[in-house]
């Protein structure tokens, strides 16, 4: 019997690097016959439709625009590491969760829903895990941030402390949880626990490790980048970032056959949202390199490339956006501020990185760069010029870290992508729901 096919509610925070990845699911579910229904903001809306999903816009208590997140959210100005991690979660996702279980309820009742599918920072998907399973549609978390599972293997998600082995670093852990858990997550923790005794679900653990109580991980990377863990409670699902380098139409910048020289090509970027002040990373890396024999190649993420000054030195190019089909193949080292998907990028291609970021997930990627070899971790997000000049020679004169990078590079190319996303939905929803007689019902609001 031909499997039929499902009717699956993508669910995203109102963000560029949440809503992105998605899109991608979406585009691919929709293709091979799926039914998919996308809710998140108002901003991203008409790109969710133009995957051929059926849209659904988050309630207003749980949008907002995320165009200058710091100018929406002005207490994290200034926070990093755990200190931010635990503001973003209580005001940016936590606030929301309760408004988004309400819409998804309302999805799931109306259209018979088979799976949701919800990024790891749209936390009104903790509530729902904290229902049985009898009362709600299979729930796969979409792993668009490292793993962030609880483990005996490793420490807390949010500290970037990497693994240690053996019985020492099992006590490590188990210390570095509870700390966590009850002294530097805390406030967080008590606040999904008023949320869910609100919603009337409960909370089915610590607000971090709610994937562990859905029904499946579908994590956007491969192994060999993601820490160990031999005590996992939920099936893990590695299909590789399902966003990969694609031919690009980005017209090539007037310079381009300026990097045909032979000179090693340094690559750096603050992406297209964390990139309002270009002394972040950007300017550093320029006036770190200005004497060196490297091409720099900054990309301002769609600013004005006049943002960046008119003095820049002779070895610096620039351009709003760049094709990375076309550069990275060029690239010697990529110097970022941390973005998940940026990085997959660059291991794609075998480029070792230079990562600074201590916000978001971002401590969390730069530790997993330092610890699989890919690259030097800066621990800051506004690191000197000498401090990047220092990290990029580091790269460029020990060809360990692009061997490291080359060897993920080559697992991320072989992963299932898109095709696993579809396997792990199936499997999850299961035989028995996949060829049940479908419900009929009116669709709800686009809008």
């Amino acid at each position: 019997m031909t499997a039929r096919s499902l009717d699956i509610l993508l669910c995203s925070t109102p963000v560029h690097g949440h809503v992105t990845p998605l899109l991608a699911v979406s585009r691919a579910l929709v293709d091979r016959g799926h039914r998919v229904h996308f809710l998140t903001g108002e901003r991203y809306l008409d790109r969710a439709a133009a995957t051929g999903a059926h849209t659904l816009r988050l309630p207003a208590e749980a949008d907002y625009d995320d165009t200058d997140m710091d100018a929406a959210f002005p207490g994290r100005v200034g926070l990093t590491g755990p200190a931010g991690i635990r503001y973003d979660m209580t005001e940016i996702f936590l606030r929301p969760a309760r408004a988004q279980l309400v819409a998804v309820d309302a999805v799931v009742q109306q259209l018979g829903i088979d799976a949701v599918l919800a990024e790891s920072l749209f936390l009104g998907a903790a509530l729902l895990a904290g229902r049985p399973r009898s009362e709600r549609p299979a729930l796969l978390n979409l792993g668009i941030v490292p793993l962030g599972l609880k483990s005996r293997d490793a420490a807390p998600f949010g500290l970037g402390v990497p693994p240690r082995p053996g019985r020492l670093g099992r006590l490590r852990n188990a210390a570095l949880t509870a700390v966590a858990e009850k002294v530097v997550f805390a406030p967080v923790q008590r606040a999904a626990v008023r949320a869910g005794s609100e919603a009337g679900t409960g909370l089915p653990g610590f607000v971090l490790d709610w994937p562990s109580h859905a029904d499946g991980v579908i994590q956007f990377t491969v192994p060999e980048f993601e820490y160990p863990r031999t005590d996992l409670r939920v099936p893990v699902h590695f299909v590789g970032p399902v966003s990969r380098t694609q031919a690009s139409d980005t017209a090539l910048p007037a310079w381009w056959s300026d990097l045909d020289d032979g000179r090693p090509v340094v690559h750096v970027t603050q992406g297209t949202v964390a990139n309002r002040d270009f002394g972040d990373l950007v300017l550093p890396t320029i006036r770190a390199l200005a004497d060196a024999e490297v091409w720099v190649v900054a990309s301002t993420g769609g600013r004005p490339v006049a943002e960046l000054g008119s003095d820049l030195p002779a070895n610096a190019r620039v351009a709003p956006y760049l094709p990375y089909d076309r550069l990275l193949p060029l690239t010697t080292v990529y110097v970022t501020n941390g973005g998940y998907g940026g990085i997959h990028y660059a291991m794609e291609h075998g480029v070792p990185v230079v990562v600074a970021g201590t916000t978001e997930d971002k401590t969390e990627v730069s530790a997993r760069v330092a610890w699989s070899g890919v690259g030097v971790k800066l621990a800051t997000n506004r690191p000197d010029a000498a401090a990047v000049g220092a990290a990029v020679r580091t790269v460029l004169d020990d060809p360990a870290y692009a061997e490291r990078s080359a060897r993920i590079g080559r697992a991320i190319r072989s992963s299932s992508g898109l095709d696993g996303v579809e396997r792990a939905v199936r499997e999850t929803v299961g035989a028995e729901a996949a060829t049940r007689p479908r419900r009929t019902s009116t669709s709800p609001s686009r809008r």
